[in-house]
């Protein structure tokens, strides 16, 4: 069904038309112009003869009596004017017909200028989520238009990206949800069809189920959070990095020394602004990974630093030696190391890829590199202006 304009508004105004418009005034305006500059060189031309053909005659009167003419002068003057009129009409014919080449000349100037815009809009329409990969591939040199092609394919590819990852995330997750449903009913079916039921067998099953639940609940929860991180921070307020940390490795040390690490921390005062459970959930997360993946009588070393420069967590613990290639892939969810993963392990697949994008939702930066003798070596660099701002708060309150 072809939509038809609505009465009273004019029709659309294409790039190409404007551009046509603009040369033609431009030509225009020059050849008006031209053409005022000629007429008035041409009268100054004019006055300038008739002057100098009025005083020859004068001192060729000069001692004695000049001779009446044969032709009076005004036949002279009126043959002037008509040449002058001539000129004038015939510079304004040719530049009507100058005018119509112009608009002509324009609009196809104007068409060749806008060809691969046109192209790219072509290509670009047909382009949808089921073929992100196709491009522009914009030939040619580098102009504004390349350029701009250049950035469409860019922009293209970035969302390739992300929707390969969207459907990989929505993947991972359907099958780390069905993993423990799967479980529950497999439980539940074997404790139903057991021929000889005991009540001790009952209790068993109903607390490997309650595991099932509890790890799902788990999962749905870093679920919720890595999508609220995402989002972005819907309320910020000043806090203390440092008393967050120290918070949170307070109730981690029964599991420390259950697990027979050591823990070696140096943490001071390092202001920030953001939301506080999510720096939580970011704090409790890196000091959760540290442990699980660490090794026998290892060790966890803990740095909160801020000083005259941004507030900086820096987190490293003993652990497998990790492949430097690898390492960067962690942070993405539900990428695990399934060699170095013991088999007892309670992780979900989530931990760092939350801790990514809850230092991303605080604007901070976060790098993380294999150990020199395996584990991990976690940094992450908050704004500096976030550092600065309760400094600046106090000086204000003060004055």
């Amino acid at each position: 069904m072809r939509l038809h304009p609505r009465p009273g508004r004019l029709p659309r105004r294409s790039v190409r038309l404007r551009l046509t418009v603009l040369y033609s005034v431009l030509f225009l305006l020059s050849s008006a112009g031209l053409l005022a500059i000629t007429n008035s060189l041409v009268n100054v031309w004019s006055s300038q003869e008739q002057g100098q053909s009025l005083s020859a005659t004068a001192r060729g009167c000069v001692g004695r009596a000049c001779r009446p003419l044969a032709k009076p002068l005004a036949p002279a003057g009126l043959s002037r004017a008509a040449e002058m009129h001539l000129l004038v009409t015939g510079s304004a014919i040719a530049l009507a017909v100058m005018a119509v080449l112009s608009v002509v000349a324009g609009w196809l100037v104007a068409g060749r200028i806008l060809r691969p815009l046109r192209a790219m809009t072509a290509a670009t329409r047909h382009i949808s989520e089921d073929d992100l990969n196709r491009r522009l591939a914009m030939p040619g040199r580098g102009n504004e238009l390349k350029d701009l092609a250049d950035t469409i394919d860019g922009l293209l590819a970035r969302l390739q990206a992300a929707f390969d990852a969207q459907r990989q995330f929505v993947a991972n997750a359907s099958h780390e949800l069905r993993t423990p449903l799967t479980l529950t009913r497999t439980l539940l079916q074997m404790a139903l069809t057991d021929p000889r039921p005991t009540l001790a067998g009952f209790q068993t099953t109903c607390e490997e189920v309650l595991a099932a639940g509890d790890h799902q609940e788990q999962l749905i929860e870093a679920l919720l959070t890595l999508a609220r991180s995402q989002r972005g921070l819907d309320r910020r307020e000043s806090l203390d990095l440092a008393a967050i940390i120290s918070g949170v490795l307070h109730a981690r040390q029964p599991d420390a020394a259950a697990r027979g690490l050591a823990i070696s921390a140096s943490i001071t005062t390092a202001p920030v602004v953001g939301d506080a459970r999510l720096l939580k959930r970011m704090a409790a997360n890196l000091i959760d990974n540290a442990l699980r993946y660490n090794i026998p009588h290892g060790r966890l070393d803990i740095q909160v630093t801020a000083g005259e420069g941004p507030p900086r967590l820096t987190i490293s613990n003993t652990g497998p030696v990790i492949p430097a290639a690898q390492a960067s892939r962690l942070l993405q969810p539900f990428q695990r190391l399934p060699a170095r993963r013991a088999a007892s392990d309670e992780g979900i697949g989530l931990g760092l890829s939350i801790v990514a994008a809850i230092a991303k939702a605080h604007h901070a930066t976060l790098t993380i590199n294999p150990g020199a003798h395996g584990g991990l070596e976690i940094e992450i660099s908050f704004p500096a202006t976030a550092a600065i701002a309760p400094a600046r708060d106090k000086a204000l309150a003060a004055t």
